[in-house]
């Protein structure tokens, strides 16, 4: 099954190149290092060090703190983290800088995959969430590189479709060294699948470890003071195409009842900042954009076009929209405002978050709502009942802290397998 994948896989590669070129002129990261996506670069790291996988923005979040950890535990270990897009690339750079290797992990051919692994020969590897490539690991087992699923998580769809190609995902599944399963389902699912019990733990979701620091929250509140600290102001995070024309419509109706309301909109691909600054211009909103310091006191809308400053701008807000949510695209971390203690509303399509998400809903502190008129009325609920704000906002933070320590729990699996 994996060699008739594979030569797949090199068939459709000239496919693959197209799209990624396709994708380079939206964002143009995408035509830079393409040797690496072949498993082709200069300077490689020192040999038998630590090897993070995490696929894009929001896997590398996720992994911050596990690298920093690792980082100093094992000073003496080089560690290198891979990602697959421009936008992960770079909040690598921004967030880690030299302090660690990084460059793209390769398609899953054979080939590059062998001289990715020959070339950083790590000691350990930890792939983050649900990135199961079967030549990636097949080529770890060979070189005897034990492979850790971090983070792991697995619908139910996703595991159906895993099903049918189970002649491929046993394998695969038996070749990890560990599964760190972010909930009871998650496990049952891999072990279903045909993972072996004895390696699957049940650890939660390393994303509540989430630290925000004292400087995150004070550039929150400065920014907030040069907005204009008495007039409300909610943000939009992460959105995607389609998604901005329901904020935006939510954000006229918000006006109607409050016309000094702000909203903080932050799409979630750099290469659509610009065209959303347009949808605003179009819609009749002045805006203020991050990215070229301008005021935004007497602005509709403040767009926040910059990369790496998410957690400052919520810090920024009273009330958090999490995105990718009233589009099919599966959601994005609404625990990074409930860590912040912001009311979250988010749309219906919330299956990338489903058991956090409803840890949320079930506290109060999570509200999803349909289409853009709901998002109005619920924003405009929080926004005239600070006490209501504050209690879910509340009750957001004391979900984040009873669900710390998933991060421990992980290192002590990863530290058995350093020792051993």
């Amino acid at each position: 099954m994996r060699h008739l994948y594979s030569a797949l896989l090199y068939l459709a590669t000239p496919l693959i190149l197209a799209r990624l070129a396709w994708s380079g002129r939206r964002n143009r990261g995408y035509w830079r290092r393409w040797p690496e996506r072949f498993g082709f670069a200069v300077d490689p790291p020192p040999p038998g060090g630590i090897w993070v996988h995490a696929v894009s923005v929001g896997e590398v979040i996720a992994a911050l703190p596990l690298v920093e950890r690792l980082m100093a535990s094992h000073p003496e270990l080089a560690v290198t983290v891979t990602t697959m897009t421009p936008t992960g690339s770079e909040r690598v750079r921004v967030a880690l800088g030299e302090r660690v290797h990084h460059r793209y992990l390769p398609y899953d051919l054979p080939g590059a995959v062998g001289r990715f692994l020959d070339d950083v020969r790590p000691r350990l590897g930890l792939l983050m969430e649900t990135e199961l490539w079967p030549n990636l690991v097949a080529g770890c087992a060979a070189r005897r590189v034990p492979l850790v699923l971090a983070n792991a998580r697995l619908s139910a769809g996703s595991a159906d479709g895993y099903r049918k190609i189970g002649g491929l995902v046993r394998p695969l599944l038996g070749g990890l060294a560990a599964i760190a399963a972010q909930a009871e389902a998650d496990a049952q699912r891999f072990v279903a699948l045909g993972a072996d019990p004895a390696r699957v733990r049940v650890i939660g979701s390393i994303k509540f470890d989430l630290a925000i620091d004292d400087a995150t929250r004070a550039a929150g509140r400065a920014l907030r003071a040069t907005l204009g600290a008495e007039r409300p102001c909610w943000m939009a995070a992460s959105t995607h195409d389609c998604e901005d024309e329901h904020v935006l419509a939510a954000h006229a109706g918000i006006r109607e009842r409050f016309p000094g309301a702000l909203l903080l909109l932050v799409p979630r691909h750099p290469e659509r900042f610009v065209r959303v600054a347009a949808l605003c211009e179009a819609r009749g909103f002045g805006i203020a954009r991050r990215s070229r310091g301008e005021a935004g006191d007497e602005v509709a809308v403040y767009l926040g076009d910059t990369m790496g400053e998410l957690l400052a701008l919520y810090a920024a807000a009273d009330v958090a929209f999490v995105g990718g949510s009233l589009v099919p695209t599966g959601g994005h971390n609404p625990l990074e405002p409930a860590a912040l203690g912001l009311p979250v509303v988010t749309g219906p399509h919330l299956h990338n978050f489903a058991r956090i998400a409803s840890l949320l809903e079930e506290a109060g502190a999570l509200t999803r709502v349909a289409d853009a008129g709901a998002l109005a009325s619920r924003v405009m609920e929080l926004l005239a009942s600070p006490e209501r704000a504050a209690a879910a906002g509340a009750a957001g933070r004391e979900v984040v802290e009873r669900n710390r320590g998933a991060l421990d729990r992980l290192l002590t699996e990863v530290e058995t397998l350093l020792a051993g």
